[in-house]
């Protein structure tokens, strides 16, 4: 028996439809952050880490950072597998600190004296001869030293100062006296000045907030046209208020709750007026009323008002939403701040009462007593927190608070916004 096979030619254009596209390669991308972006406990980590996740779905990302924290070098390895090359410099705080009262008489910014990393630079100028990245997005403006002055850099730069930090700087230089005052002006002029040459010499500087989009166009009037505003988001369904906690507090007491690093001085500034100034008042009414101060690196001025009636500070502890869940109302009590406030936003996020200073409240979209109560002094707070307790609060107001979080605040809507100052289509 013969058995003939049959083989129906194909046209080469029959055959290039069943073969897969091979995808173009990923253009590169140098991200540079002045800190380890993680864990996200803070603003400037959540805002870098959400960035960084956003681009590497666009970029092959090279990665450079600082890690001044010891702790922070275990998450090594797990932001290493977002990046395709990275470097990790040790920054040693106190070294840095003594590296900027040395730079004091040369006219360079603390700020930026303080994240220089020889071996960074060094890595950062090998990368950009071996691999010639085409973009380079740049989360704060003292990393922005690498770059600068660069004579090949890549073809697109990003800045992204989040706030115009020259401004905090001069906010410091108001709420102090003596040598502080002194220095706190001078890196507020010296910072500026820094920031005005960065923003001519990148294509785009981007901000959290209009807000601090129109204070740098004020200040840097000859780059306007490039500052733009690019919204944080927030995880709405980890900060949510439907999940159920076992309350942290340990008598059932209504309390009042501040979250973030307690070593940030308008952090350390803010808890000092309310533990100091309001809590007191507000206990005269409600005598088992207490503050919670939940955040990590506590300094010792922090861990002095332990010893106030009431007043419960924490340190680390590993999930703040127990004690955000179980207090009858958030508080941020901020007199000097700049850009967005994440502890706002979360507290939002899970629907709670939020009581906070029109500072904690600049460049955020939401309106007074319909999302969050304004309180522009101490009887604001005082009156804010004792309805919170007793309830006597507008209706609805935490469901609003979610709701505007939920149509505002979302990171993949608003992380896109920095598509078209890379060149790229959404």
């Amino acid at each position: 028996m013969r058995i003939i096979l049959r083989w129906r030619q194909r046209s080469p254009a029959s055959l290039r439809s069943r073969i897969d596209p091979i995808p173009a390669p990923l253009p590169e991308l140098l991200f540079l952050t002045q800190r380890i972006p993680y864990p996200p406990i803070k603003g400037e980590k959540i805002r870098a880490l959400q960035i960084l996740r956003f681009l590497r779905e666009r970029y092959r990302v090279h990665l450079g950072c600082l890690v001044d924290d010891p702790v922070d070098w275990q998450y090594v390895p797990a932001v290493k597998e977002l990046c395709d090359q990275s470097y990790f410099a040790p920054l040693n705080p106190t070294v840095a600190k003594i590296a900027c009262l040395r730079g004091l008489a040369s006219g360079a910014p603390l700020s930026v004296l303080y994240f220089y990393n020889r071996g960074l630079a060094r890595w950062i100028d090998d990368l950009l001869a071996r691999r010639h990245p085409q973009a380079a997005f740049v989360c704060s403006s003292a990393m922005a030293q690498y770059l600068v002055d660069q004579p090949d850099p890549p073809r697109k730069m990003i800045m992204d100062f989040a706030d115009v930090d020259a401004d905090k700087w001069r906010q410091y230089a108001e709420r102090h006296g003596g040598p502080m005052r002194w220095i706190y002006a001078r890196e507020s002029r010296e910072l500026l000045s820094f920031d005005r040459k960065v923003a001519q010499r990148f294509d785009a500087s981007t901000f959290v907030s209009s807000a601090e989009a129109a204070l740098f166009r004020q200040l840097a009037p000859e780059s306007g046209e490039k500052a733009h505003f690019v919204n944080n988001g927030v995880d709405s369904a980890y900060f949510t208020p439907t999940e159920r906690y076992a309350n942290p507090y340990p008598d059932g007491a209504p309390v009042a709750v501040f979250t973030g690093t307690m070593n940030y001085w308008p952090n350390v500034d803010a808890v000092t007026w309310f533990a100091t100034q309001i809590l007191p008042r507000v206990r005269q009414s409600v005598p088992d009323a207490r503050f919670a101060i939940v955040g990590s690196n506590p300094d010792a001025k922090v861990q002095e008002l332990s010893r106030l009636p009431g007043i419960i500070v924490t340190g680390p502890v590993p999930d703040v939403r127990p004690y955000v869940a179980h207090a009858a109302l958030a508080v941020v009590p901020l007199r000097v701040a700049g850009g967005v406030q994440n502890k706002v936003l979360e507290a939002m996020a899970m629907g709670k009462i939020v009581a906070a200073s029109p500072r904690a409240l600049t460049g955020l979209d939401a309106e007074a007593a319909r999302h969050v109560i304004v309180a522009e002094d101490e009887q604001a707070f005082v009156r804010a927190t004792l309805d919170a307790i007793a309830g006597n609060v507008a209706p609805n107001l935490g469901v609003r608070a979610r709701q505007c979080i939920l149509d505002l605040y979302n990171w993949a809507t608003n992380l896109a916004g920095f598509l078209p100052y890379l060149g790229l289509e959404h």
